[in-house]
């Protein structure tokens, strides 16, 4: 799975969590309720109850399921300063909101 999560995204996340070096983080593909539909990130602090593959930046460890690999694989974690926020982008998917799982 290739996956990057950029330091200024880490240590947003550090910030944010109160997270110290060698704690792990959780990506996972959260599902639209309804009127919402669609696919978005979501996050936990922790490791996952099952198989994952990992990356570590700025001393966190940044977890995806073996199951939501197809959402974030090719996917870039960034922060932005203007908006103050995470933001996601894909290098396959234009749109990570209905993406096309492969």
């Amino acid at each position: 799975m290739e996956l990057n999560v950029t330091m200024s995204a880490a240590d947003f996340y550090k910030k944010e969590m109160e997270l110290k070096a060698g704690d792990s983080l959780t990506l996972f593909v959260r599902v639209g309720g309804i009127g919402s539909g669609g696919f978005s990130a979501g996050v936990f602090k922790g490791r996952p109850d099952t198989t994952f593959q990992s990356i570590e930046t700025s001393g966190i460890t940044f977890c995806v399921t073996d199951a939501d690999s197809w959402y974030f694989d090719g996917m870039t974690v960034d922060y932005d300063d203007d908006i103050d926020d995470i933001v996601f982008s894909h290098s396959r998917h234009s749109d990570l909101f209905n993406p096309e799982k492969g």
